[in-house]
């Protein structure tokens, strides 16, 4: 069985879900087996939910780069949104994913303030919310991403993503 991680990082609303979400129905409709974990979803389902400091961030990146791995040895292919602001999060998880594709969301941070959605910037500017990477904290952008698209609606970027998995899909399986 031939797996693989597809990791969307970005700054927070630069789009990551969105793409994540329009790749995954191009899979299916391709009958490609997939799965998407997005960040704030598995970060909603874990009891007691994760907080943002340092080290809840580190336990939360390491248990959702683990389940990615077990799916994607499980011959998935898995599409993770999932901001994941220091390049150590996702470099642990490309050193043992069978395959590992990083998707950079290169949003510059004024166009992701005007579209996001759930009033992270504001609430950070106004000390409801600690540690938003962009704003309060730092975010590491990869220094090497197989990918990059500009935002959820990037046609070309979509495009890429699936050429890409195509290609890890036709590889002889180990």
């Amino acid at each position: 069985m031939r797996g693989a991680i597809v990791w969307f990082t970005g700054l927070p609303s630069s789009g990551k879900s969105r793409l994540a979400r329009r790749v995954q129905l191009s899979l299916v409709e391709k009958r490609v087996a997939c799965c998407m974990l997005d960040g704030d979803r598995v970060r909603s389902l874990l009891h007691p939910t994760p907080g943002y400091s340092n080290s809840e961030r580190n336990d939360f990146y390491l248990t959702l780069g683990e389940l990615s791995l077990e799916l994607a040895e499980q011959g998935l292919i898995v599409l993770v949104p999932a901001t994941a602001n220091r390049r150590a999060f996702r470099d642990r998880i490309r050193e043992r994913a069978p395959h590992f594709l990083e998707v950079w969301m290169t949003a510059p941070l004024e166009e992701c303030r005007a579209r996001d959605g759930k009033g992270l910037y504001a609430q950070t500017a106004g000390g409801q919310v600690q540690g938003l990477p962009g704003a309060d904290s730092a975010y590491e952008a990869p220094e090497a991403a197989e990918l990059t698209a500009t935002g959820g609606d990037d046609d070309d970027a979509l495009a890429e993503i699936i050429r890409a998995v195509a290609k890890v899909l036709a590889q002889p399986s180990e």
